[in-house]
């Protein structure tokens, strides 16, 4: 085999043999995207509930923010990094949509399942504790979905090729 031949071959192994993803890598990903998610559904309930809105149209709106500011995150940073705004939109699509989807799903279920959660108003403990207490839940879920998509090569992972 010549030196080129070896190389690609070598190169090929490399790029096929990927690392698992490492816990404090899914961690660092996963706090990235609910610090976006915790942004807009906390903006999108405090509007909601303080402006009378049924559960529907506020969790709507809440879930709605939460992909918004979830993906203006990666979008900006990667932006900065010297992407196409089409470009910066597409890997902000793939970075962050199974991550926040997880994230609403389990967030908006605790919120949803909590007795009384939902009728609570931005000056009840519950409000807040059920809010706070998903974000918390929906951090534990998806942690693992995002170690195994970055493993994979997947998710947050399309992200570290543009920094």
């Amino acid at each position: 085999m010549d030196h080129t031949a070896h190389h690609s071959a070598s190169h090929a192994s490399h790029h096929d043999a990927r690392p698992g993803a490492s816990w404090g890598m899914a961690v660092r990903a996963t706090l990235h995207c609910l610090t976006g998610c915790a942004i807009g559904e906390i903006l999108g309930m405090v509007i909601g509930t303080a402006l009378g809105w049924g559960n529907v149209p506020t969790m709507a709106l809440a879930i709605t923010l939460a992909f918004l500011f979830g993906y203006s995150f990666t979008l900006f940073a990667v932006v900065r990094a010297g992407l196409s705004l089409k470009t910066a939109i597409k890997v902000a699509l793939a970075a962050d949509t199974v991550s926040i989807a997880v994230m609403e799903l389990v967030d908006n279920a605790i919120i949803a399942l909590t007795p009384g959660a939902m009728d609570a108003h931005l000056s009840d403990g519950l409000f807040w504790s059920a809010l706070l207490g998903g974000f918390a839940v929906a951090f534990l879920v998806t942690t693992p979905v995002n170690k195994w998509m970055i493993g994979r090569g997947k998710g947050h992972a399309v992200v570290h090729v543009h920094h």
